[in-house]
């Protein structure tokens, strides 16, 4: 047999491994575990970029779409045109990219060509171009090269599975520096020497879009009428920051024009009322330090413009205005815009001078999902004094993110279903620990995604692809929604923020109503046209049934109960093993077969998601004796297959792959959950099973610093036991693993104060039960 997860000396020695400094102290275990990654993911807000609505959109699948030919329909044959943009890269890293050709493409990266469409390519209806390709530290130049030809012109480019695989693309040249988005050029002749993208926009000697300034014939126009137009009787709110540096306490003065009424608050509260049409001037008190400056500017039926000027100072000293939120490639502008508003559609001021909000502009709603935003038409977020010019919030925290993300960058803000067990995992150390700053910081992650929820909805409409929350909002499967909902839900105890439950809704709604399902009811996955097309996963009982479960105790909806109970005994009746008593991984429709391959963190899904229904179900449930047997005998095929050194291997029944940790965690939960709770016809094995592999876990997979080794990284499915050995490596500090290590803790500890509370209470039957 081979060594721990290929080489348990490859990640530390024993003087390295928590045993070695706090022995099995869950506690000890879990306050370095929870802290060690609170530390490595500071809580860093969304990045604000410009984007510009007028320049290059990504499609429901993530990819940008450069279709030329409708940009340019009167372009000569033969012509080219250039995109052009950056991407940083935190570390080296792989990236599969997909590119569908509409005619002749070449594909540079990093000055070098990757990729030169072939003509089956490029007169192939959705002929799909996969390749990878190697990201360096830093910035990384992506240029393509696209010739017009009667079949086409342009093409879609971007990362492969874009709602997880985040490829965040930022516009090249000093002019722009900072802006998100391509940069495209007019079409040129053929033939024509490539432009040097390090030299500067106008040195390049191409017309690049979008426009950036607004063209000469507007540059003399009024502010507000230059971004919406004349539009009488419509209003809009401009915001910016007023920055007094001086701390004499002399007044402040606000002078400027305005093309009819203006309406001003400072902090919050009315200082100035302008009336009519002309210039102003008036004074106010201001504190040192920053503040809120806010105006409401009203287009007048009789107008004739639709703007205004401001400036502040004391007495001779200008005082600076800045922009409220930090925005990168904004440059020099210093206001906000938000409108046009259409009368009696005006925002509460509270929510007014904020970034987690999106404004109807006027009072017909029309509701789309879960009632949750308007359409497109009938709202607005803010935006600058530019063309097309709106602020954009991006995840950047890790600015090309893989699917799983590990290393320096930090993983606060996404929402994805390996953090759902992660968050999950830090409410309930925080709790047991009784330590409210780790619970409010686990609440906080999943507040940073709730609040943006609405405004994810309209950047989806706005834009094609959402910025933010992509796996949320491009709903599609059980991973998207399960695991992160559940933790959503399980914070929603801690916070009560009303942002949740909206959002709780529209996941049940999927689960419910629009899931794929066999005929007898069982969930699966259809993806048509993917390896994974017509299967069933023993993971989805885990993004599914612990949602239910909470959905159903938030709610009071019992049919979410009855659907998560029902489900367990859908999924035996494919994936059981009666041989091991253990799960088959995944089951093949194509092929009418389960793969008779038992992953370990399949398997730790499923005991996993089991404990949670079965603490749910009350007693009179019909489902519960059958999921108590089921319960019974899974333990059973379980803690038969556990090594000596207390783990799991990562095929569970072949003793050559290697041991895995995020698996033996869960088990390890399981067992401890159901001594606690009395689910066990004989308990004293599994006691003992979980107690071995908690010491497991702190001697060869958590080390003193509290990072976690030995966990398998995501899986795809297949038919032999080589490819989750040899195929899946384990990763360092992998959220499929972190959370699970936390609740692991918490329930060895949680069973071990039982089982001393049942001696001390009742030693008579404690004893006759075989505890």
């Amino acid at each position: 047999m081979r060594g721990l997860w290929h080489s348990m000396t490859t990640y530390f020695s024993e003087p390295q491994s928590m045993y070695y400094r706090f022995g099995e102290d869950q506690e000890q275990v879990l306050k370095v575990l929870a802290e060690r990654y609170i530390g490595a993911n500071a809580q860093a807000d969304f990045v604000y970029r410009v984007f510009q609505q007028s320049g290059i959109l990504q499609n429901d699948e993530g990819l940008y779409d450069l279709n030329l030919g409708e940009r340019f329909p009167n372009a000569p044959k033969d012509h080219i045109s250039y995109a052009a943009a950056l991407i940083w890269g935190d570390e080296n890293r792989n990236l599969d990219v997909l590119v569908r050709c509409y005619g002749p493409v070449r594909f540079y990266l990093n000055n070098e060509l990757v990729y030169r469409s072939t003509v089956i390519d490029e007169i192939t209806p959705d002929a799909t171009v996969k390749m990878g390709i190697d990201i360096e530290p830093g910035w990384n130049t992506v240029w393509l090269e696209m010739k017009n030809t009667p079949a086409g012109f342009g093409c879609q480019f971007g990362s492969d599975e874009g709602k997880v695989r985040i490829m965040n693309v930022l516009a090249p040249f000093q002019e722009r520096s900072g802006q998100a988005g391509w940069v495209f050029s007019e079409p040129v002749p053929s033939g024509q020497k490539q432009p040097n993208l390090l030299a500067g926009q106008e040195e390049s000697g191409l017309k690049w879009l979008p426009e950036v300034q607004w063209p000469a014939s507007e540059q003399n126009t009024a502010n507000l009428e230059r971004i919406y137009g004349l539009l009488r009787g419509r209003h809009a709110y401009a915001w910016t920051q007023l920055n007094n540096r001086d701390a004499s306490g002399h007044p402040v003065r606000l002078s400027g024009q305005s093309s009819g009424p203006l309406q001003i608050w400072l902090g919050g509260k009315t200082i100035a009322e302008v009336n009519e049409a002309g210039l102003f001037e008036v004074e106010i008190s201001a504190a040192f330090g920053r503040h809120d400056l806010l105006i409401r500017s009203e287009c007048q039926a009789e107008a004739e413009s639709w703007g205004f000027e401001l400036s502040a100072s004391i007495g001779t000293e200008p005082i600076q205005l800045e922009l409220p939120q930090r925005v990168q490639g904004a440059l020099d502008e210093c206001w906000f815009y938000a409108g046009p508003f259409e009368s009696g559609a005006d925002p509460e001021l509270v929510d007014l001078m904020r970034m987690d909000r999106v404004y109807p502009t006027s009072s017909r709603q029309t509701s789309t999902e879960a009632g949750s935003a308007s359409t497109r038409a009938e709202q607005t977020y803010w935006r600058l004094d530019r063309p097309d010019a709106f602020i954009r919030p991006y995840y950047e925290n890790a600015m090309l993110s893989n699917k799983w993300t590990v290393g320096s960058v930090t993983n606060y803000g996404r929402w994805d279903y390996p953090l759902g067990v992660t968050v999950y995992g830090l409410l309930q150390a925080g709790r047991y620990m009784q330590r409210p700053d780790i619970t409010r910081y686990a609440a906080e992650h999943v507040q940073s995604c709730t609040q943006m929820y609405a405004y994810s909805l309209w950047d989806r409409e706005q834009y094609g692809f959402p910025a933010i929350n992509q796996q949320l909002i491009m709903l599609k499967m059980l991973d998207n929604c399960g695991s992160f909902g559940s933790a959503m839900l399980e914070a929603y105890t801690e916070c009560k923020d009303p942002t949740i439950l909206p959002i709780a809704d529209r996941i049940a709604d999927f689960m419910l109503s629009r899931l794929e399902r066999r005929a007898d009811g069982a969930f699966y996955r259809t993806c048509v046209g993917e390896y994974a097309e017509n299967t069933m996963w023993a993971d989805d009982l885990y993004m599914s049934t612990p949602f239910l479960v909470r959905y159903a105790r938030v709610t009071g909806n019992s049919a979410a109960l009855d659907e998560a109970a029902k489900q367990f005994s859908l999924y035996r009746k494919y994936l059981f093993m009666p041989e091991y008593k253990i799960m088959s991984h995944v089951y093949d429709f194509k092929y009418e077969q389960a793969t008779q391959i038992p992953w370990g963190r399949g398997n730790g899904w499923t005991l996993f998601s089991l404990t949670e229904v079965l603490e749910a179900l009350p007693e009179e449930h019909p489902e519960r004796p059958a999921l108590i047997a089921f319960f019974n005998e899974l333990c059973e095929g379980y803690v038969a297959l556990q090594s000596e050194s207390g783990l799991w291997h990562q095929v569970l029944n072949n003793a050559e792959t290697y041991l895995e940790a995020s698996c033996t965690a869960m088990f390890a939960y399981g067992f401890a959950r159901g001594v606690r709770f009395g689910w066990f016809k004989d308990p004293a094995s599994y006691i003992t099973a979980a107690q071995h592999a908690w010491k497991g876990l702190v001697c060869n997979a958590i080390d003193r610093q509290g990072n976690v080794h030995g966990v398998c990284s995501g899986s795809r499915y297949a038919f032999t036991a080589e490819y989750y050995d040899q195929d899946l490596r384990t990763v360092t500090n992998d959220n499929h693993g972190i959370g699970i290590m936390m609740l692991a803790g918490t329930e060895v500890a949680k069973m071990e104060k039982y089982l001393s509370e049942c001696a001390v209470n009742s030693p008579i039957a404690f004893g006759a039960s075989g505890l």
